[in-house]
């Protein structure tokens, strides 16, 4: 075998997924045809659920100073994220050519084999592993491994060469997107529907100005080669009445509102995550980051079987939490294109949800929704509210050198939060230990809405949700462990 696993794509869904294969200590090779970045700015920014998951890695630090905002909108209409609880707000104008680049190096501290230059022409399931056919630098050549994951997008040549069901709805519109330096324009940041479309201003650094422009009856096009800055300096005219051919662009990019979703993220040996598992109109910046958090669910998992700690069938966890999440994806990202890019017809609905929006209760559901923050996975029953859902962050006071519960999951391993120091809960998680750290400490403060009052021990995840919580667990601490983690050692 040339790897454990191939990982198909160098995006950030691709190069999370190998980093956090490489901390599980698995042999990962990443395909990209690319032979370099091409430092197009692309997705801008993280959610708060994406800033919590680069936390959990000790990533942020590495991103220099981030701009973060409460500010955010559902559909073109302003929402005040403030109201969701949490560690993190939103960051702002980070490109996503630079979330590459950080992840890239990331991956290549940690030993990850990065190809750029050669690109997937085939992949075949041969039972016992993936054989995948590349075109490199210099020849074509055959590569196998025992799983084979496609993060290659929109497009995904693994996808399509597997054969996964790909249901949805083609595209009705044409959208323009472009990066312009010589623009003085102001900024429309949550975008503005006018009669014949929609138009968004965003200031980027360097004096950039990122432009979006949605005209209306658009039909949509399948390009080979990205439409002209003329185009889009046209449709903006049209729209706004003014001039901005004297911008000068350094990218143009075009998208549509097809939205699609495979029906199962895994087909034998091969798995989907990311763009190449789910499609839609980029409302709300919600993409990148769902695609980020498919690699972190899947990782741990798959670095499992891959060890021979769990069974094969252990993967298909992955599809039933995840597949769950992108379907909401695409129901959000839908009505948010109803409301954001419908003639007048649609006003009468705004004006409902401009009200709806006033009541904290729905300004909080909105938000966690876009956010992320909505997550719960049925990972196990009983009645503490943490169980299924993410870990909040906890400052902790206890091991040396160990501050909180988030920098308790930089390893990438699972973590048994002993919040009583009690020996005998701590002695019958023992056998997992090779898997498993054990924490002894106490909280500083508990978290504002009460989710951890009363509790003595939480069962963490490596992906950061919590699987067990005493009390309020049904099932006992070894077959959490064993549930997760697999037999004691």
């Amino acid at each position: 075998m040339d790897a454990q696993v191939i990982v198909v794509g160098a995006g950030p869904a691709g190069m999370m997924l190998a980093g956090e294969l490489r901390l599980a200590g698995v042999d990962v090779v990443v395909l990209e045809k690319l032979a370099r970045r091409t430092g197009e700015s692309r997705g801008l920014g993280f959610t708060a659920r994406t800033m919590e998951v680069f936390d959990q890695r000790g990533l942020l630090s590495r991103f220099g100073d981030i701009e973060v905002s409460n500010q955010g909108h559902f559909g073109g209409l302003p929402v005040d994220f403030a109201v969701l609880d949490g560690a993190h707000q939103a960051a702002k104008t980070i490109p996503q050519s630079h979330t590459e680049t950080v992840l890239e190096e990331w991956v290549t501290a940690l030993g990850g084999d990065i190809r750029r230059g050669h690109e997937l022409l085939s992949v075949k399931d041969a039972g016992a592993h993936v054989e995948a056919e590349v075109r490199g630098p210099d020849d074509v050549h055959r590569l196998t491994a025992p799983y084979l994951v496609g993060c290659d997008g929109g497009r995904s040549v693994v996808r399509k060469a597997v054969g996964f069901d790909f249901p949805g709805t083609a595209s009705t519109m044409e959208m323009f997107l472009a990066d312009v330096k010589g623009l003085d324009l102001a900024p429309r940041m949550i975008g503005e529907t006018l009669p014949g479309g929609m138009v968004m201003v965003g200031p980027l650094p360097g004096g950039i100005t990122r432009l979006i422009v949605c005209e209306r009856g658009a039909p949509p096009q399948r390009r080979e080669v990205p439409p002209s800055y003329d185009e889009v300096a046209a449709a903006w005219k049209r729209l706004t009445g003014d001039d901005i051919s004297h911008g000068e662009p350094v990218w143009v990019s075009s998208f549509g509102n097809a939205t699609r979703q495979v029906t199962h993220y895994r087909h034998g040996r091969v798995l989907l995550a990311g763009d190449s598992a789910h499609i839609h109109l980029p409302a709300g910046g919600q993409g990148m980051n769902t695609s980020i958090q498919d690699a972190v669910n899947l990782g741990w998992k798959l670095a499992a079987v891959v060890r021979g700690l769990m069974d094969e069938e252990f993967l298909d966890t992955y599809h039933d939490e995840r597949h769950p999440v992108g379907r909401r994806l695409l129901m959000n990202t839908q009505a948010q294109g109803l409301l954001f890019l419908s003639g007048a017809e649609v006003q009468p609905l705004r004006d409902v949800f401009t009200e709806l929006i006033r009541y904290e209760p729905v300004s909080r559901h909105l938000a966690a929704m876009v956010s992320g923050l909505e997550v719960r996975y049925d990972i196990a029953a009983g009645s503490h509210p943490l169980l299924g859902r993410r870990m909040p962050h906890l400052e902790l006071t206890g091991p040396a050198g160990l501050g909180s519960s988030t920098q308790a999951l930089h390893s990438g391993r699972g973590v048994l939060l002993d919040l009583a120091d009690n020996t005998e809960l701590r002695r019958r998680a023992t056998g997992w230990t090779d898997r498993v750290d054990i924490v002894t400490a106490a909280p500083k403060d508990l978290a504002d809405d009460g989710s951890l009052t009363g509790t003595t021990a939480l069962l963490i995840r490596p992906d950061g949700y919590v699987a067990w919580a005493a009390p309020g667990s049904h099932s006992d601490l070894p077959m959490a462990l064993e549930r997760w983690f697999g037999p004691a050692r």
